[in-house]
């Protein structure tokens, strides 16, 4: 349950993970999150993280009330999948394919991704309480999505791999406001009138 800085962070966290293992050969490398217009000139050398998509996580749609730890009830979190494309950037294809092997090896060795590393990655106030995770999986979609995908980007069609990152969980400011409890029950009943 984390605020709406977790979004960011989560790639931030995600190219993190990899600029800290980077190996010598790719001492060059450059981590970046990419926006569409970023594809016109892209990087020399190293991996851009692309979040091309958003969506709403349908499994668990109706979440109960968020509790905090004042006993106060908020609404609901908003449960999100973020899809992200990783893509390698290189002058060799040798290279651009050595990277995307090392990027996906450091991502399988690195699976869940805890709030400490999280919140060390947040450029705002820690979005993440002690106890979440979030947990980052290879999303195989079709070449027709990927080509769609690219085709929006205009450039030429790069090597890249998608992921998720299930189960994010947004939580809401506002509280849900309780009425007092009953005190007491009545019942009035008008005069002439038949029960």
């Amino acid at each position: 349950m984390a605020t709406y800085h977790a979004i960011a962070t989560i790639g931030e966290a995600m190219l993190g993970v990899l600029k800290a293992a980077c190996p010598q050969e790719f001492a060059t490398a450059q981590f970046l999150l990419y926006q569409p217009n970023d594809f016109q000139s892209p990087m020399t050398e190293g991996i851009s993280l692309y979040l091309y998509h958003v969506s709403t996580n349908t499994t668990r749609r109706n979440l109960s009330p968020r509790l905090d730890s004042s006993g106060r009830n908020y609404r609901p979190s908003l449960p999100l999948d973020l899809h992200y494309l990783l893509v390698p950037w290189a002058k060799t294809a040798e290279k651009q394919q050595w990277l995307l092997g090392w990027s996906m090896r450091m991502f399988e060795d690195t699976p869940v991704l805890s709030a400490s590393l999280l919140n060390h990655y947040a450029s705002a106030e820690a979005p993440f309480q002690p106890y979440e995770a979030v947990e980052l999986v290879h999303e195989p979609i079709s070449l027709q999505d990927i080509v769609n995908i690219w085709d929006a980007l205009k450039p030429n069609l790069q090597t890249s791999i998608p992921y998720v990152v299930r189960m994010v969980l947004i939580d809401s400011a506002l509280p849900l406001d309780e009425g007092a409890l009953v005190q007491a029950r009545t019942n009035a009943h008008r005069k002439g009138v038949e029960q």
